[in-house]
């Protein structure tokens, strides 16, 4: 819209990663040389955490685009997985297609795979977004790979990314194992006030600006001053006081357009953002910045479940809770079953009302399809293959259910939940982990059992 105003070969503030517009901050340039390190280290494995927005996406494809021809890649993004689908994801991103198969004939097809790849001098890369998603059994999964090796050296080089929840996770005693085997681990922060000049002038730069200013230097102030140096709230105000520019016919962004652009989007100074939500990015703001009213207690809790496991956990504060497949909704669940803004919970000091927002698979509640329906303590929101355990929380709060309760208690389903799918059955019957399918596999590399 802007482009031909503003003399620019494409829109410079996109919030989809775009590898040619990555500005390589002292940070990203060390997180992409730890990324680069998983090559040429025999048992690269390397962890990249960063809160939402912090670039972290647009990083990794900046590094596959330079990976060289010796490189095989598994590229995985979507993680709320069971360790069989987990294995088969692994398998499609090789080639295959190993639907229909028992984990140990998925297994034997990896480990034969990833001896042939050695055997004609490839290298094999298994790169991991959102990995904060990955249950405690998957990361079980990648550890047991992780050690596949031949001649004493590792068959499989692993990165994994996400959110700051997954160094939490990985912090976790349980897995130990897994953590023991990290190389290098790095977490990502925002831009500093310099940094967020230099970006913006540096997407400005590769999308045709040719040294001329287009953002004055008190408005990239006010840019930092609201976004906070974090990558995607700044292309999302800067991306918005150029359009408030072109409406002026304005080729010049000064810092009285960017305060217009804020008031357009109800945006409050970052360090004026309540530290709960700050510490938490998604939970209390969307993907764009805009805030929703928030007490300074939650009122409610909702505990995210894919087959009858905790994959995620959002405190709702009075206002609306917008639920989605994309990165724009306050709670976001990558599914094909779930609409790009299926649902809202719109809560106040004394309820809490799930409303559809004309999706095309529905919310059900006790199996039955609602349009509006006020929400009770252990409510259980249906959503395609997704759950949303309802928990009030304005009066006392009940006993909190952790990840464990899903995970190992597979005897003991909560009352309120539907039984398994039959494929989960079949998945659990063959979930007893890499040690006890080894056996079975054809002569190849062996498991370190090192460090078992």
């Amino acid at each position: 819209m802007y482009c031909e105003l503003f003399q620019l070969t494409e829109p410079p503030f996109r919030l989809t990663p775009d590898p040619q517009f990555l500005y390589a901050s002292k940070q990203h340039a060390r997180a992409k040389a730890y990324m680069e390190s998983t090559i040429w280290l025999a048992d690269g494995f390397v962890v990249i955490t960063g809160d939402i927005g912090s670039g972290k996406t647009t990083l990794i494809e900046s590094f596959l685009v330079e990976l060289p021809d010796d490189i095989v890649l598994a590229h995985i993004s979507q993680t709320q997985l069971s360790p069989v689908e987990f294995l088969q994801a692994l398998l499609v991103e090789f080639g295959f297609k190993p639907f229909r198969k028992r984990k140990v004939e998925l297994l034997s097809m990896i480990k034969d795979f990833m001896v042939e790849q050695y055997a004609a001098g490839k290298k094999i890369l298994l790169v991991i977004d959102e990995a904060q998603n990955l249950s405690r059994k998957v990361l079980e999964e990648v550890r047991l790979l992780s050690g596949l090796e031949l001649r004493k050296e590792k068959l499989l080089r692993i990165i994994l990314a996400g959110q700051p929840e997954l160094s939490h996770k990985l912090d976790s005693p349980r897995l130990q194992q897994l953590t023991q085997r990290v190389r290098l681990r790095f977490h990502l922060g925002a831009l500093s006030k310099r940094e967020t000049h230099d970006y913006i002038t540096h997407r400005l730069e590769v999308a045709g600006a040719r040294g001329r200013t287009i953002f004055e230097p008190a408005a990239c102030d006010v840019v930092f001053r609201y976004a906070g140096g974090v990558p995607r709230l700044v292309n999302v105000l800067c991306d918005t006081a150029l359009l408030c520019a072109f409406a002026e016919e304005r080729t010049v962004v000064d810092e009285g357009l960017v305060k217009a652009a804020v008031e357009e989007l109800q945006w409050v100074e970052y360090s004026e953002r309540p530290e709960r939500l700050r510490e938490q990015p998604g939970r209390g703001l969307d993907n764009t910045g805009r805030f929703r009213a928030a007490s300074d207690q939650p009122l409610a809790r909702l505990e995210v479940l894919y087959r009858d496991q905790l994959v995620g956990e959002y405190r709702l504060g009075s206002g609306k809770t917008i639920i989605g497949r994309t990165a724009d909704n306050d709670v976001q669940i990558q599914s094909r079953f779930i609409s790009r803004h299926h649902a809202q919970i719109v809560s106040d000091a004394e309820r809490s009302v799930v409303e559809d927002l004309n999706s095309t698979n529905g919310v059900f509640i006790r199996s039955q399809r609602v349009k509006q329906h006020t929400l009770a303590d252990g409510d259980i929101i249906q959503l395609g293959e997704h759950k949303l355990l309802y928990r009030d929380m304005r009066a006392a709060e009940p006993p909190r259910l952790v990840a464990e309760d899903y995970e190992d208690d597979e005897d003991e389903d909560l009352d309120d939940l539907d039984e398994h799918d039959d494929d989960e059955d079949e998945d659990e019957d063959e979930d007893d982990g890499f040690e006890n399918d080894a056996d079975e596999l054809a002569e190849g590399p062996r498991v370190d059992e090192r460090h078992r």
